[in-house]
């Protein structure tokens, strides 16, 4: 089992595809010794060299056999599934994640779905791709509309769905929240129920947003049945995960209209497949899951790690986030 090195003797490989994370660490001063690989080959080439490693799908679980000296974990995501726990727990290396990191992120982004889907953002790129200008419009229910007085039923209340409830709040729309646990507290809903009463919820929805953890309860939580207890002007965003949703169920509850439409940033399996119905239907915006990524990605992944960081050379037991 490796002790923990102290600050002056302590190496990170922060391992990513895209991600920024050695250079936004640079700028932090720290003094500690860093390095940055972009593959897994080169990851498990130099894992030896680390005491820590910063990464989230690059991990390979033969990472353990090349790296004597690794005693600590930091996920980029939320995300820990891909860790062998036990593993890590039987040779002394902690794990946390960085759960928190993305709740303006993905809150806001939930938002600019909701926005793009009531204002119509869409067609309206289409139309300026086309040079037309869409004159005004008789048909009431085909107008783009407010979402004051509008209820959103918000599906998750943790950090993301309770932001993005604020978020609603400050527009004078009505929350229902729905969480597994409703004993933790309403936050910034006016509401709070059990994940059992989406059905009572689903039909007063004029937006469905869907911001839980993907779990047994949760997955395939919205189906043929579900959908079918929507408005028909009732809008899906989903920030959670694909398989939340039916995916199936919903393309066919798409292409019948049986919804307004749907905001989605997270599909079943991704990439989505190209033969995929989502894609040309005009009635949704489809993100490439990229709630979370913004400007500021790396830098509140950097947050998370420095405070576990101080934590691991001061002795202490308790990690932020902590998982293993």
């Amino acid at each position: 089992m490796p002790s923990f090195p102290p600050k002056e003797k302590t190496t990170v490989c922060f391992a990513h595809v895209a991600y920024q994370l050695a250079a936004r660490f640079a700028l932090r001063n720290t003094g500690v010794q860093h390095f940055q690989v972009w593959n897994r080959d080169d990851m498990l080439a130099r894992i030896g060299e680390a005491d820590v490693l910063v990464c989230s799908m690059m991990w390979h679980d033969d990472a353990l056999a090349r790296s004597p000296r690794l005693g600590f974990v930091q996920s980029v995501g939320a995300g820990t599934d891909q860790f062998p726990k036990d593993k890590l727990k039987a040779r002394g290396v902690r794990l946390a994640s960085a759960r928190g990191v993305n709740v303006r992120a993905v809150s806001e982004h939930a938002l600019g779905l909701i926005l793009a889907l009531t204002r119509r953002l869409g067609e309206a790129r289409d139309n300026q791709m086309k040079r037309h200008w869409r004159g005004m419009i008789s048909d009431i229910g085909a107008r783009e509309d407010e979402l004051g007085g509008k209820t959103i039923a918000i599906v998750g209340l943790g950090g993301i769905g309770d932001r993005l409830a604020h978020l609603c709040k400050a527009l004078d729309m009505r929350v229902i929240g729905l969480r597994s646990d409703p004993a933790k507290g309403k936050g910034h809903a006016d509401e709070v129920h059990g994940i059992k009463a989406l059905s009572q919820a689903l039909p007063q929805a004029d937006i469905v947003a869907l911001c839980c953890p993907l779990t047994p309860e949760t997955e395939r939580l919205i189906g043929a049945k579900e959908l079918g207890l929507m408005k028909p002007s009732a809008y899906l965003v989903n920030v959670a995960r694909g398989k939340v949703v039916d995916e199936p169920a919903l393309v066919q509850a798409l292409s019948q209209n049986r919804i307004a439409g749907a905001g989605i940033d997270v599909t079943a399996e991704e990439p989505l497949a190209p033969t995929s119905s989502l894609w040309s239907m005009p009635h949704v915006i489809l993100t490439p899951h990229t709630a979370g990524e913004t400007q500021k990605y790396e830098d509140n992944v950097v947050d998370v790690l420095l405070d576990n960081l101080a934590r691991l050379w001061r002795g202490e037991g308790e990690l932020r986030n902590q998982v293993v």
